[in-house]
Parts: structure tokens; sequence; C-alpha cells
């Protein structure tokens, strides 16, 4: 088996299309005058649907190119502000996840500042031996409640 890829231009792969089509039609013409007088008056007849069809799908695709929106305009991103206020709507959600950020690292900085206060007024309100400061344990005997 010998398989190959024919690449082929836009301009020959429409000529080839083209030829195609004239060779199909000829056939279809040939094959057409020997059909019998009601087939051909039947053709004829959704031949000349399909036209109609066609014609109003045409009809409605350029009125609704000449009116996208439904008849209406809108007139989003026009006028002189429509610049500074686009900018703005755009940047708003970044400010707000920035002054988020900003708000919660004010928040842990403040928990973590109330925590060594606690662990700092312990220390100094309690009568502790110097050797009980490199103990592993002492954190834990500050952090327990006291009676």
């Amino acid at each position: 088996m010998n398989h190959r890829t024919v690449v082929l231009s836009p301009g020959s792969l429409e000529a080839l299309q083209a030829r195609f089509a004239l060779r199909v039609t000829a056939r279809l013409d040939a094959a057409s005058r020997e059909l019998p007088h009601d087939i051909t008056e039947r053709l004829k007849s959704a031949r000349e649907q399909a036209l109609a069809r066609a014609r109003e799908v045409r009809r409605t695709e350029s009125a609704q190119a000449a009116h996208p929106m439904g008849g209406g305009t809108v007139a989003i991103g026009r006028g002189p502000a429509s610049g500074w206020w686009l900018k703005l709507a755009a940047l708003t959600p970044v400010a707000a996840l920035v002054a988020g950020f900003l708000l919660i690292d004010r928040i842990h900085t403040a928990s973590q500042i109330e925590t060594a206060a606690e662990i700092d007024a312990a220390l100094l309100s309690e009568d502790v031996p110097p050797a009980a400061y490199s103990d592993p344990g002492f954190v834990e005997f500050l952090k327990t409640p006291r009676e």
C-alpha cells in the first residue's frame, strides 16, 4: 500500500472543485433527459421551492446584518468618557483584591503580635527560674490555662 498526501493550493483546490462540479452537472443533465415527465415536474417544483427558501434565508441574513441587535442601537464604548470609564471598571476588581490581601495581612500580623504579647506577659508575671526558659516544655506550660 502506498499512501500519498497531496497538498493543494487554494487556487488549485477551487479549480479541482469546479471541474468536479461541471462533470457532476453534465452527468445529471444527461440523466435528467431520460426521466419521465411527472418526475421532471416534481423535480422542477422542488427546485423552485429550494430557490424560494434560499432567497428567504438571504433576505433574513441581510436584515440581521443591517440590524444586529434587533433594530436597537447600543452605545457602549462611545463618547468621550468611555475610555477612562472602562479602564476604571476593569481596575475595580483588581483594587478590591489588593485591598483584601492587605486586610488579611494586617489581621494576621495583629494576631501574631497579640500572641507574642500574651507569651511575654505570662513570662514577666510568673516567678520562673532562668533554667526554665531553655526547657522545650516551657512553651507548653505557658499555653496551659491557669486557675
